[in-house]
């Protein structure tokens, strides 16, 4: 994924914004009543969604990476065209989904998160990310929280998502 960034003369659209529901992403709509756009695609988060992009979307994985009765998920151009310098889009949060919430989960969790990420740290859209991962076991679900920061030190992205995983394996049974 690289995100390049155009002028107004060059491209006077932008790439429409994703938000996420805690299980899904979808395109957002602008209201019926926005005097520019209505009910067109909403293009005012930039940074959410290239935030949801990378965390949300899955990344294919090397096969000795995947359990019994696991198919290899994301973008299959993924292992053939990338550009030098170049990452593979998403992240491997999906590998978590049938896996126990036992105390390394978190690590993995905010490791593959952090990866997902650093493509937004070497194209200059982030300086840095805090990424921290909490299992609550008595709601079988994991906690990611995600914190990214501009040039000037501040936040610039903060966002905590809720992995549920009776509800993805609901989504992925369907």
């Amino acid at each position: 994924m690289r995100i390049i960034p155009l002028s107004e003369a060059e491209e006077p659209q932008l790439s429409p914004d994703i938000v996420w529901n805690g299980e899904t992403g979808d395109l957002a709509l602008s209201a019926l009543t926005d005097p520019i756009n209505p009910s067109g695609l909403k293009a005012d988060q930039p940074l959410q969604t290239a935030v949801i992009i990378a965390l949300m979307t899955d990344t294919r994985v090397d096969p000795t990476e995947l359990r019994d009765g696991d198919r290899n998920q994301g973008w299959p151009g993924d292992g053939f065209d990338l550009e030098p310098g170049e990452h593979a889009l998403g992240s491997k949060l999906w590998l978590l989904r049938r896996a126990a919430l036992t105390p390394d989960i978190e690590q993995r969790a905010e490791e593959y998160a952090t990866i997902a990420l650093q493509p937004l740290i070497d194209q200059r859209v982030f300086v840095r990310f805090d990424v921290v991962a909490k299992a609550a076991n008595a709601r079988n679900r994991l906690d990611l929280t995600v914190a990214g920061y501009g040039r000037d030190g501040a936040v610039k992205y903060h966002e905590r998502f809720a992995v549920l995983w009776d509800a993805l394996d609901a989504l992925s049974a369907a």
